[in-house]
């Protein structure tokens, strides 16, 4: 077995029978212009897939191999492409991002240092340079800034036959034609074609007859998390985004949409564990600690208002230590059912056209499932605990019993208490206009706390103390 089988059986061991193909093509030491046509057989995402498993070498040759307009679509599948820009070289490298859609070039130069940035932008022609500082100059959370120039547009007055003629020329440099956009003699927008409606349409027809003026639109200065329920619900290929004169400035795609919601989901997942945005790997110390601390800090002045409940019960305490045991099963059972609810209420409220009456029978509905759950657990606790006492710690039975049923109650209590908090709170801060994830998760977890505290010392205080004078 000679060298380039040896690397190649040794590469492959590993990966999928896809990639295994492609790198085995790769280097397979074939002519240039064999490997470029074997690979056009196979998707841009899994060559990008292999490409951090060849040497600098191969990779250089490939990008040699391959040419400008496949790397470019290759690289916008990367997550980090720094590494192989720079292996490209400035002129090549601006060539490659030159190619790419305008926000996938965007994300492609995120990567880089500044100057480097700086350096490739002033390689790209003029067109590049105003689509990458039109979509750069968006604020992140603004539709604008995930939207492509990728479109075709035409104007209202056009013939079926100057429509067709003007996607055909579009089409070279956009290959985004499900939709063909439509601007008025002022060039606003006016409305939109599906391709089919137009290649179907005859000569002589009129294409006002086939122009959809009623097709969605969005602002580019919209909030993303404002707007993405609404553009997921139309389940259009693209949408157009329009500037404050309602002039087409780009599309938002379902591709865009896709990765706005996930990336709505992460937000809101880190939201609920009282961060103000996702983590990622290279952060730093300090930014790390930057995102979380606010949120720790008022959890640790609530913590101490739980400890100082707590305290209020040292008498109890004192007579029946006990009843401390079974303080984190109230707890624990208490934070998880409002979990549950906050949970609940996060999805329900993604819908903005939920009435006031739903939203109250969502509360009412909440506390019912807590209360049932509740009554359940708190039975099934009610005659573990009793018999744990009983049979394996030695006590009375009617001590068992009472202490058992202080617990069972308290279950109940916290839990159908705990599903209404973990309801209310999230409505009431969307009714404040603040994200009820980011304010609701920590706060809820605490407040649970402290409801749990009250209800279990309080009912066992009231119960055990003033009504039994239970001792021990």
């Amino acid at each position: 077995m000679d060298m380039d089988e040896k690397r190649t059986d040794e590469l492959t061991a590993e990966k999928g029978s896809v990639e295994q193909e492609i790198i085995e093509i790769i280097l397979s030491g074939q002519p240039d212009e064999v490997i470029r046509e074997e690979l056009d057989n196979y998707h841009e995402n899994d060559i990008a897939g292999v490409l951090e498993d060849l040497d600098p070498s191969t990779r250089k040759r490939l990008y040699k191999i391959l040419g400008v307009e496949m790397v470019s679509e290759i690289f916008t599948y990367l997550d980090d492409v720094s590494e192989y820009l720079e292996e490209l070289g400035l002129e090549h490298a601006a060539d490659v991002i030159e190619q790419m859609d305008a926000d996938d070039a965007i994300d492609a130069l995120e990567d880089v240092d500044d100057d480097v940035r700086e350096a490739l932008i002033s390689r790209m022609d003029q067109g590049a340079k105003e689509d990458i500082r039109l979509i750069s100059s968006y604020d992140e959370d603004q539709i604008g800034s995930r939207m492509t120039t990728n479109y075709i547009m035409i104007q209202q007055d056009y013939s079926v036959k100057q429509a067709m003629r003007a996607l055909v020329e579009q089409a070279e440099e956009n290959d985004n034609i499900n939709t063909i956009y439509v601007e008025d003699a002022e060039g606003k927008y006016y409305g939109a074609i599906e391709l089919k409606e137009l290649i179907t349409a005859r000569e002589g027809d009129d294409l006002n007859d086939i122009i959809s003026t009623s097709y969605p639109s969005v602002m580019a200065t919209e909030r993303v998390s404002d707007c993405i329920e609404r553009l997921k619900d139309y389940k259009e290929d693209s949408i157009p985004v329009l500037d404050p004169e309602e002039v087409i400035i780009g599309v938002i795609t379902s591709e865009d949409i896709v990765e706005a919601v996930d990336d709505e989901l992460g937000e809101d997942y880190a939201k609920l564990a009282g961060l103000t945005a996702e983590e990622d790997l290279n952060e730093t110390l300090f930014e790390s600690m930057k995102k979380r601390l606010p949120w720790l800090v008022l959890l640790l002045f609530l913590g101490l208002l739980v400890s100082t409940v707590v305290g209020r019960f040292e008498g109890l305490v004192d007579k029946i230590a006990l009843i401390v045991s079974f303080q984190s099963l109230v707890l624990d059972m208490s934070g998880n059912v409002g979990t549950q609810s906050l949970a609940v209420t996060i999805r329900v409220l993604m819908d903005e056209n939920i009435s006031a009456k739903e939203k109250f029978w969502l509360v009412v509905k909440e506390t019912r499932v807590g209360f049932v759950n509740g009554l359940l657990l708190g039975s099934l606790g009610f005659v573990f605990i009793c018999c744990y006492l009983w049979l394996i710690k030695g006590r009375a039975l009617l001590y068992a019993a009472a202490i058992s049923g202080c617990v069972g109650l308290s279950l109940m209590a916290a839990m159908m208490i705990s599903g209404m908090v973990g309801t209310v709170v999230p409505l009431f801060f969307h009714k404040l206009k603040v994200d009820p994830a980011v304010a609701s998760g920590p706060l809820i977890t605490t407040v649970n706390d402290l409801v749990a505290v009250v209800t279990y010392y309080g009912l066992s205080s009231l119960i055990l103390i003033q009504f039994l004078n239970v001792v021990g």
